[in-house]
């Protein structure tokens, strides 16, 4: 794979660093997750109470491709262990509550004292300076703080995004940050601290219509819009629409084509109204025109005057989707016995999905390996986990995958 030759020792928990850390470990990344002894909050944790094999959807959802060494890191053994590892790796990330890595003795300026050329990520909340930092972040609260929630309902009802939307570009973007430090440490030798945080992604994802509202500043009451409109900068009428028996999207902003689609009048006698300034009465009457259509007609008379349509689905819709099986999106993999659905690395490598080659389903189920490699012998292995210094557990599904 792509990053074969990269190792990463990760200090990470919940979603914004596993996610970095497992596209990293998809391209090929040798990726050491550090753990305590009972796992981190994710293992003991889940969405909607999944647990598939008595492992965590969340944990399994961002961890895959990684090997599990389990240690007391408030142990000077312990810490030793973990330091001889970043020794011989080209990466550290964490991403817990700045100053936590300070008190473990393993910030970024103490590293790099001992190894110069050491890749840091540091995925933050907020970032490195300024008042709220060291303060709670997740992602529901910087939805909220970055605009996003506002931006994304009516100013009378406030909508999240439905997933951890920010949490998981901030790991996307993380990967990109340490992908780009690795090639200039290939190319230069030197170090580079990378510095996300969940605050900059949430506003990164904004990226358009924040440049569009900066740039012209038009006030609050902009956000306010005909309930089908999805955003307040497009031109009708770019929304979600109900029609006789399911809803679609409508981006197009052709108004004369929609029309003449539609066989609407009403549409025809406003194809010379501004599709911005007057994009609520657009939309009502887009509205009121598709309304009794059922979606097969739609989709023929669209198809015929090259309207842009789609149609929206929900989670059972998209697991029997032809053209998301097509993608390879979706992984089977046997858990303790259970079956768990994965989703796939987004990206295809000539044409290939990243395979999957370790699953640590179990605390520490690699700690023994990782021990070995650093040349500690059956004995002081045994000493190591007899005193509590390192941890270790059967894990099936990790056994299977490899």
């Amino acid at each position: 794979m792509l990053l074969n030759g990269m190792k990463v020792v990760s200090f990470c928990h919940f979603l914004q660093g596993p996610a970095c850390t497992q596209y990293l470990a998809d391209m090929g990344a040798d990726v050491i997750k550090i753990e305590p002894a009972n796992g981190p909050f994710e293992r003991h944790w889940s969405g909607a109470n999944v647990f598939v094999g008595n492992v965590s959807g969340f944990f399994l959802a961002a961890n895959r491709n990684k090997r599990s060494f389990a240690v007391d890191l408030k142990n000077p053994e312990g810490k030793e262990l973990v330091l001889r590892l970043i020794d011989r790796a080209d990466v550290v990330v964490e991403n817990f509550r700045t100053g936590v890595m300070e008190k473990l003795g393993l910030a970024y300026e103490d590293l790099r004292k001992r190894k110069p050329d050491i890749i840091f990520a540091s995925g933050t909340g907020w970032g490195l300076h300024g008042p709220m930092v060291g303060r709670t972040a997740q992602d529901l609260i910087i939805q909220a703080r970055s605009g996003l929630i506002a931006a994304t309902g009516p100013r009378d009802r406030p909508t999240a995004i439905g997933c951890a939307v920010v949490d998981q570009h901030g790991g996307a973007l993380l990967a990109l940050g340490v992908t780009a430090a690795y090639v200039k440490k290939l190319t230069t030798r030197q170090g580079t601290h990378v510095q996300g945080s969940l605050l900059n992604s949430g506003l990164d994802l904004q990226t358009e219509p924040l440049t569009n509202y900066m740039s012209s500043r038009p006030g609050r009451t902009v956000f306010e819009r005909q309930e089908n409109l999805i955003s307040w900068f497009h031109e009708a009428p770019y929304g979600v629409y109900k029609i006789a028996d399911r809803n679609v999207v409508i981006p197009t902003n052709e108004i004369p084509k929609l029309a003449e689609a539609l066989d609407s009048d009403s549409l025809r006698a406003l194809q010379h109204l501004d599709r911005y300034a007057d994009r609520d009465i657009l939309a009502s009457t887009v509205a009121e025109a598709v309304k009794n259509w059922m979606f097969d007609d739609l989709a023929k008379a669209f198809d015929a005057h090259g309207v842009w349509y789609g149609i929206v689905q929900d989670y059972e819709d998209v697991a029997n989707d032809p053209q998301i099986a097509a993608n390879n999106v979706f992984r089977h993999v046997d858990v303790n016995g259970e079956t768990a659905t994965l989703v796939n690395h987004p990206l295809r490598y000539d044409d290939n999905v990243p395979p999957l080659h370790t699953l640590s389903t179990a605390t520490g189920s690699h700690t023994i390996e990782i021990l070995e490699e650093l040349g500690f012998s059956p004995p002081e292995i045994q000493r190591l986990l007899a005193d509590g210094i390192v941890y270790t557990s059967a894990d099936k599904a990790s056994q299977a995958a490899e």
